[in-house]
């Protein structure tokens, strides 16, 4: 810190009597709720699962967390066989990691993508290879919550980027029915949206042939997202220079390769923040499936720890776990952000 930033801190905490009395009260305050909170969650913690020793301790009980951590991060997936979503999760975690890695935008990402995708729901749903078919009703906790982020997104961005592009459409017809999609899509909850994939379109299908509520739940997520992320790149468009459409054209390129390599690349740069700020916030929305059947993260909590009354009362230490993985997800996606605003803002100059 400069000389300069150190005398601004000095002078926002301690410029006036008034301010220096505040400051040294919220200091108080944070030191005497941070040594309650480090006896509650270290000094007296029982670490070990025990249920007794946790109902006659004085701190935490993380005992629940080293005894329910698989119902927690799996759900009802069977118990012996969940080194499947554990493998999963992990191979399309690192295909998503790989994805997130510019040197690596190539042609055959896409088919990578492909087979993670395919081995993800073979390793999940199984019937094939001697795997034990599990209904998607039994899959939950994180790999159902990362699968439907990462999934749901991937659906969702080339219909966001139709959705950009035809509501700056020079055709009345385009421009009218994506302006249509994108403030109607915007203008409801994302529950009702669950509810009506997971209910009323059912009622619209054929007697007989119904798609997996899975399938119904991903495809209303996917259009949900899409209206949103479709705002987020309009905006990006609308922040490129018009001059640069106009040049190109005059140079002979046409609209599609002026969109697709001279407007594009810089309008995804602009709005890296608010993709990233997007993306945050469908991980979290997620955990709205609950209410459609489909356990995740926090479902699978409750299913854990509901049925069990020995562990029952310590739902706030099961849940400030979930809020543990959930903080690394988003601060992670956070400082990719950051760090790839750096390098592609670095790469523009």
């Amino acid at each position: 810190m400069n000389a300069g930033a150190g005398a601004g801190v000095r002078t926002e905490l301690f410029g006036s009597p008034l301010r220096a009395v505040a400051t040294l009260l919220l200091l108080a305050l944070f030191a005497w709720a941070g040594v309650h909170l480090f006896d509650w969650a270290v000094r007296h913690a029982v670490l070990r699962p025990d249920a007794d020793a946790c109902r006659a301790a004085q701190g935490a009980c993380w005992g629940v967390v080293a005894e329910k951590w698989r119902p927690m991060l799996f759900g009802r997936y069977p118990y012996a066989d969940q080194w499947r979503p554990a493998v999963a999760v992990t191979v399309l975690s690192a295909v998503t990691l790989l994805s997130a890695w510019p040197r690596f935008w190539r042609w055959w990402l896409l088919p990578l993508w492909m087979m993670a995708l395919a081995v993800f729901v073979v390793l999940m749903r199984g019937g094939v290879f001697s795997l034990a078919l599990v209904p998607t009703s039994q899959w939950g906790g994180l790999p159902l919550t990362i699968g439907l982020a990462v999934v749901g997104l991937a659906l969702a961005f080339p219909l966001a980027l139709l959705l950009a592009l035809g509501r700056r459409s020079l055709w009345p017809a385009a421009r009218t029915l994506s302006a249509t999609y994108i403030e109607l899509v915007r203008g409801v909850p994302l529950i009702s949206v669950l509810f009506m994939a997971s209910f009323l379109l059912p009622l619209l299908w054929p007697a007989g042939w119904q798609p997996d509520v899975l399938v119904r739940v991903l495809a209303g997520l996917s259009l949900f997202v899409a209206a949103y992320l479709a705002e987020i790149i309009r905006g990006g468009l609308q922040a490129v220079p018009r001059g640069q459409t106009e040049v190109a054209m005059a140079l002979g390129f046409g609209r599609w390769p002026v969109q697709r390599d001279i407007i594009l690349p810089q309008a995804l740069r602009l709005v890296v923040p608010a993709l990233t700020n997007n993306v945050v916030g469908t991980l979290k929305d997620t955990s709205l499936v609950t209410v459609v059947g489909l356990f995740e993260l926090t479902g699978a909590l409750g299913l854990a720890l509901g049925g069990d009354p020995t562990w029952r009362p310590f739902y706030l230490e099961g849940y400030l776990f979930l809020a543990l993985v959930y903080w690394v997800m988003c601060f992670g996606l956070s400082r990719y952000s950051a760090w790839l605003e750096r390098r592609l803002g670095t790469q523009a100059r």
